[in-house]
């Protein structure tokens, strides 16, 4: 086999729940300076079913070989969506990985409850995080304003698509990188190690609140340059 490769140069960026593509903006500016062409998938939170065509949408526009990134929700999303063809490495930003058969529900059973992280769910089963609680629980150290930002502009996902399995994982058939918030409070520090370990991810930790995506744009898009250098040749 020859040792020569070509770096992918695409990249797609899939939000979590509660929150839209805009928050990517920082990682997209660092890896778009570096020469990545990268789109930014914007979720519709309505189901599992809806989320993974928004993203399997952006994943056939691609002119190539893409690094599939998500956070929190988005991981499961990535999980199903994953398995596309143009799909070479996945990058679980403290999001969750399920395996085939499995809910998101799920991958919480045995572990710590979050307190800070309240979700208030409406009559018609969609929620939104509680606005007092909003800033400890999803961006603990982000600024004043951009948690505020974030607090007025959530978007509310379908409670429902926390029982919904998926069908495929896709993390089984790709490398896999993680980037863990090791101040997370939306998840048990344990869960979000649980999950990247089972994975078989390269892990890397950050101190930083669930919000990483924004805060810590940088180490975020350091890794997925790593994984577009590596996930071509099955090296991590």
């Amino acid at each position: 086999m020859s040792s020569t490769r070509q770096e992918i140069k695409n990249v797609v960026l899939v939000h979590g729940a509660f929150a839209d593509g805009s928050g990517w903006r920082g990682v997209y500016d660092k890896l778009t300076a570096r020469g990545y062409r990268v789109s930014i998938v914007q979720n519709p939170l309505t189901s599992l079913e809806d989320d993974v065509a928004a993203t399997t949408r952006v994943l056939d526009r691609q002119d190539g070989p893409a690094i599939l990134v998500a956070h929190s929700w988005g991981g499961t999303v990535i999980t199903e969506a994953g398995v596309h063809p143009q799909v070479a490495g996945l990058v679980y930003v403290s999001a969750l990985a399920p395996d085939a058969g499995e809910t998101t529900a799920q991958q919480y059973e045995g572990f710590a409850a979050t307190p800070d992280f309240v979700i208030d769910v409406g009559e018609d089963g969609f929620g939104f995080l509680n606005g007092e609680k909003f800033q400890a629980g999803f961006a603990a150290d982000a600024g004043d304003a951009d948690a505020a930002f974030l607090r007025d502009s959530q978007v509310p996902i379908n409670m429902a698509v926390f029982a919904t399995a998926v069908k495929n994982a896709a993390w089984r058939d790709k490398p896999s990188w993680a980037v863990i918030a090791t101040d997370d409070k939306a998840f048990d520090q344990a869960m979000l190690q649980h999950m990247a370990e089972r994975i078989g991810a390269r892990i890397t930790n950050v101190p930083a609140g669930h919000a990483l995506f924004l805060t810590q744009a940088g180490v975020v898009a350091d890794v997925i340059v790593t994984a577009a250098q590596n996930a071509g040749s099955g090296t991590r």
